[in-house]
């Protein structure tokens, strides 16, 4: 295979390792937050 391709396959996967970092960080941030401001009304 050419560099140029190797190369460009290298960066897609590290832009779609950081999409799911950046998903995971939100995802945990509203877990978190739900969790913070939950409160039961008896």
């Amino acid at each position: 295979m050419d560099v140029n391709m190797i190369n460009s396959l290298l960066l897609m996967g590290k832009g779609m390792v950081a999409i799911f970092v950046v998903i995971l960080v939100i995802y945990l941030a509203v877990l978190i937050l739900h969790r913070a401001t939950n409160r039961k009304s008896s």
